[in-house]
């Protein structure tokens, strides 16, 4: 099976069972060390609910993200422009956003927008920034999606778990995600360099789960800080006005016009 990041042959991994029902093989990149499952034909199963049901870390990484997410986007880029949140589940990270001052865009293919409707993205509009939390673990197709991210931003904000050089045993790691089936794509860290690369972009990682790809100049001292701990993104936060009100006239009026 080729390697859907780097192109090169992989070599089986280990067979799992998948959904409590299918036997899947596992393949590694001996190149980039990307891991993938074989043509995942099970996915439609798997995604009868956008959301899995063992997710119960939803609101908790919602939450998590936005304190570093927010600080970076504040100090790294220009915080009056438009930002997307792509594969955003229904909305909740799009509402926070907004909710704190920041121009925020919805975008999934799969879930239903229940927090943050009227703001659906443009996909003409280039973005200031781009963040996709916890997708890049579900793409079938990783390079043509990842096209797709860079078509609408120059800056890949997003949340994957690495996995180690040493291939975690498959009763081992939790994010291999057996149960509910839809993890079927893993990252190294020298897969995500091998990506930067084909962009022409910087990679900057914090060796855990958060990374940021970008063709502009970005400080890696945001991306190993403790955002939470330092309060940093309540300072930030005095110089933008939240615009949970504005957004409630404005769909209001748009409600009654309609």
């Amino acid at each position: 099976m080729k390697c859907k990041i780097c192109n090169c042959e992989s070599a089986p991994l280990f067979k799992a069972t998948i959904m409590f029902k299918y036997e899947v093989q596992y393949y590694r990149c001996p190149e980039c060390y990307f891991a993938q499952t074989e043509d995942p034909y099970w996915l439609d199963e798997a995604y009868q609910n956008a959301l899995n049901l063992s997710d119960t870390g939803l609101l908790f990484r919602n939450k998590m993200l936005f304190d570093k997410t927010y600080a970076i986007l504040c100090t790294q880029f220009n915080k009056s422009g438009k930002f997307l949140d792509y594969g955003g589940g229904y909305g909740i990270f799009v509402r926070t956003m907004r909710d704190a001052g920041l121009d925020y865009y919805w975008q999934d293919a799969y879930a239903s927008n229940l927090c943050a409707r009227g703001f659906e993205y443009d996909p003409s509009v280039k973005y200031e920034a781009l963040t996709t939390f916890e997708v890049f673990e579900h793409l079938v197709n990783p390079i043509a999606e990842i096209n797709k991210m860079f078509a609408l931003s120059d800056s890949i904000i997003f949340s994957t778990e690495l996995i180690a050089a040493d291939v975690p045993n498959k009763n081992d790691w939790w994010y291999y995600g057996f149960a509910h089936g839809q993890h079927i794509a893993f990252y190294s860290k020298k897969s995500l360099q091998f990506i930067a690369k084909k962009y022409g972009a910087e990679f900057y990682t914090d060796g855990r789960g958060f990374h940021v790809l970008t063709k502009r100049k970005f400080s890696f001292f945001y991306l190993t800080l403790k955002m939470s701990k330092l309060g940093l993104s309540n300072i930030l936060r005095r110089g933008l006005t939240s615009k949970h009100h504005s957004d409630h006239l404005m769909l209001s009026e748009k409600d009654h016009s309609e």
